[in-house]
């Protein structure tokens, strides 16, 4: 199978690579480290299932090749085997060949029907094709999981056998998990015959078997007694019922004594170790990892996916949930199963151990976005108190004007947006306002702060579209904050280098009779922040003119917002920015352009700022991977690493302050060309090269340069002495970027990515 057109060039390009990752990854592993809390003290393993599966097609050899890239030296590789009709074993995720590869478009024929188990089952099954007919009739893998990207669909694949897939890629260690022996064996195929003949080749070496099934594993235990290759008992989900003992898994994970007979270890679902109630909220966990290790079972946790809902817990954050398993303070797991190696390769290396009081490796300065907004509503007393619980450095609260003139904090001037506004008595207050934005809109000039109060604050979910909530137990929590308190509060945090105060609209407010910076300029005034040094105020808005306001007033260091992706700046642009601020707030798509949720290069707008003494912050960091582009591998740690390793900014914009602050803290920075390739930043383009011509998403026109029009604005007006007015109702003109141009709505990405022969440009 390995003869396939295209392999022989691709093997010989990733031994070479493979060659040098193993020697980075060497170097970059810590050596002095607290005793592990696994069975034998060392560190739990990584276990790539199926390879980097979360990218590539499963069982690929761009899959099992970027695991090896991405993971620690000693990453095992994981292969499900599954017997064609004449007895070869081939790597391969199910019986069924037609969901992760293209055999029904090669043939044409029908599904057939079979007992799995028990359960009547249609496919196109392994049992029903040699390996001759895999291999000469070109049926290819594919990705399998219909919501990870297909891109890489057109690097044609070839189905690989299992001495193929050892020999290529010469993994440290080598797993094989046998899922279904019983149903080969009632189709005249042995699983054990296929072990045996696999064992008399010198050239593989099988370091761990597993399989569900108690009889096949008691049935090849006397073959392996004496050999290095481990045996681990598979649990599948807990009411399921085993064949051979026709007892549940849940029975028998209280039967450890019985396991171990036979096997040296387990294999469960997270689930086993940390159950989740109906809410995907943590329960407390199970005794079964001390239970096991006390009977001498080494632990493999499986069914981890950074792009699958897990607790609410976690943030979104997979880094945090793998050390949960690993750092708890209680017990480790020996090892995890993942389709995403990358990152419980950096959370058992970099992470693990860290403690509370770590110093930060890195000068990235973590801006809050209304808060810990990922956790709590945004601008509340708990996001706000989240945030400095979680290392936050500069507090922000975006200032809105209300009817009787107090400056509060919140997220929008659209009280629609985060309250409940619309379901109150003041539903009937919506109007449309142009200048503001486009629909209509209950906005918070038209209402009394007494009014507000009595509204509930609600959690954004900015990826509700693909059914990601944040935290719903707490998604009307928290109360709503005036300026003057919160500011309050920020001064009573020691931890906080600074607080930023954002403005926007100030020149509509103006004409409707708010001064929105004199309020601002007055709470600083009254809080003492004019003249105290302990926390330095930030002032930031979109507007010049707000700057130009605050220009000269006490030690307020003035950050322009561009509210508009940017492929580059005019340097008569660079300078105007200069005059009235010494920091500049980009997006995301200004450092790395987006197509198609990969990205498309990188601008060299952060460093033409910085080459004039602007600090750049980059705005908004979220931890769902459906806000992160394919080439983060669905991971929100891999995303702030490329973005402050490899674009250089100096602070991140974020809803889950926490994130960042661990990143900054971890032990695998500052290593210089010791730097684990899991820590190593991105290479943005990279993995669109990889996507062959007829996957190819359209190009798409570069986004737009400031230029000194988008910038240079008059002064504010005078603030006016009437009350808001507002138009009924109407068609409201488009938002205008910076070129002048209309905003067009951005398509929302849906991430997971990878692949390989060029898959040294990753890092």
């Amino acid at each position: 199978m390995g003869s396939f057109r295209g392999i022989s060039v691709a093997i010989f390009v990733v031994q070479v690579l493979l060659a040098s990752v193993v020697l980075v990854s060497a170097q970059g592993s810590t050596t002095a480290r607290p005793l592990w809390q696994t069975l034998s003290g060392d560190a739990p393993f990584v276990v790539a299932r199926g390879g980097f599966s979360g990218i590539f097609a499963d069982s690929s050899f761009g899959a099992y090749s970027l695991a090896l890239l991405t993971g620690p030296s000693d990453v095992i590789l994981w292969c499900d085997v599954q017997l064609t009709k004449d007895g070869a074993g081939i790597c391969f995720p199910d019986l069924k060949l037609d969901n992760n590869s293209n055999i029904a478009s090669v043939f044409n024929d029908k599904p057939t029907t079979y007992l799995v188990n028990g359960v009547s089952t249609q496919g196109l099954f392994s049992i029903d094709y040699t390996l001759k007919d895999l291999g000469k009739n070109n049926v290819f893998l594919s990705q399998g999981v219909y919501s990870r990207t297909n891109k890489f669909d057109g690097q044609n694949y070839p189905i690989m056998t299992v001495q193929d897939t050892y020999t290529q890629l010469k993994p440290l260690g080598f797993w094989l998990n046998i899922q279904h022996d019983a149903f080969y064996a009632q189709h005249n195929l042995s699983m054990r015959s296929f072990l045996l003949s696999l064992t008399r080749n010198a050239a593989v070496t099988i370091d761990y078997i597993s399989s569900p099934e108690v009889a096949f594993l008691q049935n090849i235990a006397p073959i392996f007694r004496r050999s290095a290759t481990k045996l681990v008992f598979r649990f599948l989900g807990q009411e399921d019922v085993e064949p051979s003992t026709n007892q549940t898994y849940d029975s028998l994970s209280k039967n450890l004594t019985f396991i171990k007979t036979f096997a040296s270890g387990i294999i469960v679902p997270k689930s086993y170790i940390w159950p989740v109630d109906g809410s995907l909220y943590l329960q407390p966990s199970t005794s079964i990892v001390l239970d096991a290790h006390k009977g001498g079972l080494e632990v493999f946790a499986s069914e981890f996916y950074n792009d699958v809902p897990f607790s609410f817990n976690y943030s979104y954050d997979p880094v945090a949930e793998y050390l949960q398993f690993v750092d708890n303070g209680i017990f480790s797991v020996d090892g995890v199963i993942s389709d995403f190696p990358i990152t419980p390769s950096a959370a058992i290396d970099c992470f693990a151990h860290l403690g509370n009081n770590a110093s930060k490796q890195v000068d990235l300065l973590v801006i809050s976005n209304n808060g810990a907004s990922g956790d709590y509503p945004g601008c509340t007393d708990m996001a706000y108190e989240k945030a400095i619980e979680d290392g936050v450095d500069v507090l922000d609260c975006p200032v809105q004007m209300t009817k009787d003139g107090t400056p509060i904090c919140l997220g929008a001037i659209n009280l629609i947006d985060g309250t409940t506004v619309i379901r109150s008595g003041f539903s009937n207050l919506t109007t449309t306002i142009p200048e503001l934005m486009q629909g209509s809109g209950i906005f918070t000039f038209n209402l009394s702060w007494s009014d507000i109060q009595t509204l509930e604050p609600v959690i954004s979910s900015p990826q509700s579209q693909f059914k990601l909530f944040r935290n719903p137990k707490f998604k009307n929590a928290g109360k709503f904050l005036t300026l003057s308190d919160f500011l309050s509060m920020a001064q009573n945090a020691s931890s906080l280098h600074g607080v930023l105060i954002s403005i926007e609209n100030a020149p509509y407010l103006a004409e409707q009779g708010f001064g929105v910076t004199d309020a601002v300029l007055n709470a600083l005034s009254k809080a003492g922040y004019d003249k105290q040094t302990a926390q330095k105020v930030m002032i930031q808005s979109s507007n010049s003119s707000v700057l130009m306001k605050f220009k000269g007033k006490a030690n307020y260091q003035l950050v322009y917002k561009v509210d508009e992706d940017i492929g580059g700046a005019q340097s008569s642009t660079i300078e105007d920015i200069r005059r009235f601020a010494s920091a500049v707030v980009i997006s995301k798509d200004s450092v790395f352009p987006v197509n198609s949720a990969f990205l498309a290069g990188a601008t060299d707008v952060v460093q033409r700022l910085q080459a004039a003494n602007l600090s750049v912050f980059v705005q908004t960091f979220s931890n769902e991977f459906t806000a992160q582009a394919w080439d983060f591998f669905s991971d929100a740690t891999v995303e702030i690493n490329s973005f402050y390793a490899g674009a250089g900014i100096n602070g991140v914009i974020t809803d889950f302050p926490k994130t960042s602050d661990r990143y900054r803290r971890n032990r695998c920075l500052n290593r210089g060309n010791k730097t684990p390739s899991y820590m190593t930043p991105v290479q943005p383009g990279s993995l669109l090269q990889l996507v062959t011509s007829e996957y190819l998403p359209p190009a798409e026109a570069p986004n737009p340069y400031l230029t000194e029009a988008d910038v240079v604005e008059p002064p504010l007006p005078p603030v006016a002495a009437k009350t808001p007015t507002s138009t009924p109702s109407g068609t409201a003109s488009a938002p205008r970027s910076p070129n002048g141009q209309p905003k067009v709505a951005a398509s929302v990405i849906a991430p997971l990515m990878a692949l390989l022969l060029a898959i040294y440009l990753l890092f």
